[in-house]
């Protein structure tokens, strides 16, 4: 089979494998969702349609390096990703997981504080924020220039970084986990995790949400270590504090602008 057509059906597959895994950990969070918390994306159907569109369309822009990647490491063993568990010392495993989300969190700070300069918000990163408020559906709602930054990370990193393919996928894992969680609305996990130690320094919906809120602040992605560094770390959501005998909310609308 000519290599060309090898390299597009590995593409196809690729935007196949990262369509479903959005609409079913999209999907299913928004179904967690409507029944912990009915109503909370009432009249948003028009908003959830697009937030769908444009994130079909980032799956096809996430398949185009993944899939060359997959094809090159399959095809001629391009890449440092390895299949045998004793290659790398065991405890090299969970190293590896810490090193890409590292990597990919300094990536998509600085990459995310350049998208809102002014005229990359107006042109690529405003579709986002468009969604006001996000739901469970905008984790991957970007605009093609917007998703093309961040579809780049893992496969450079796959060059530089030795990881075994369980591990890669646990990155992926967290990767989608994480990028749904903090946008559908609501915290999903306890508050003694958000508002203690390890919440100072992980990135939850609590923190992220405030970034929707106010826009210039809270840029990070996995952990809160740049924008503390930097001082554009502004806590958390007021409104996703659990009040007393009952469910947090979504706040109705963003209340300042970009």
């Amino acid at each position: 089979m000519p290599a060309l057509l090898t390299i597009l059906l590995s593409i196809l597959a690729m935007t196949g494998i990262i369509a479903v895994r959005y609409l079913l950990s999209s999907g299913g969070f928004a179904l967690v969702t409507r029944i912990t918390r009915p109503g909370i994306y009432a009249g948003l159907r028009a908003q959830i349609g697009r937030e769908i569109g444009w994130s079909l369309l980032s799956a096809f822009i996430f398949a185009l390096p993944a899939g060359l990647v997959a094809w090159g490491w399959q095809q001629h063993g391009w890449t440092m990703i390895y299949t045998e568990l004793h290659t790398y010392p065991l405890w090299y495993l969970p190293v590896s997981v810490l090193l890409y989300l590292a990597a990919h969190d300094t990536w998509f700070y600085w990459t995310h504080r350049l998208l809102h300069r002014p005229v990359l918000f107006r042109r690529a990163h405003g579709v986002h924020h468009a969604s006001r408020p996000p739901t469970a559906w905008a984790a991957m709602s970007f605009h093609p220039w917007e998703a093309m930054t961040g579809a780049v990370v893992i496969p450079v990193l796959v060059f530089l970084v030795p990881i075994h393919v369980a591990a890669l996928g646990i990155v992926l894992a967290i990767m989608t986990v994480m990028g749904v969680t903090n946008h559908m609305g609501w915290e999903m996990f306890p508050r003694w995790l958000v508002d203690g130690p390890a919440g100072r320094w992980l990135i939850t919906a609590s923190h992220h949400q405030k970034h929707h809120e106010h826009y210039r602040c809270n840029y990070g992605l996995y952990f809160r270590f740049w924008d503390r560094l930097c001082g554009t770390d502004r806590g958390l959501s007021v409104r996703f504090a659990e009040p007393a005998g009952g469910h947090s909310s979504i706040p109705p609308s963003v209340t300042e602008a970009a």
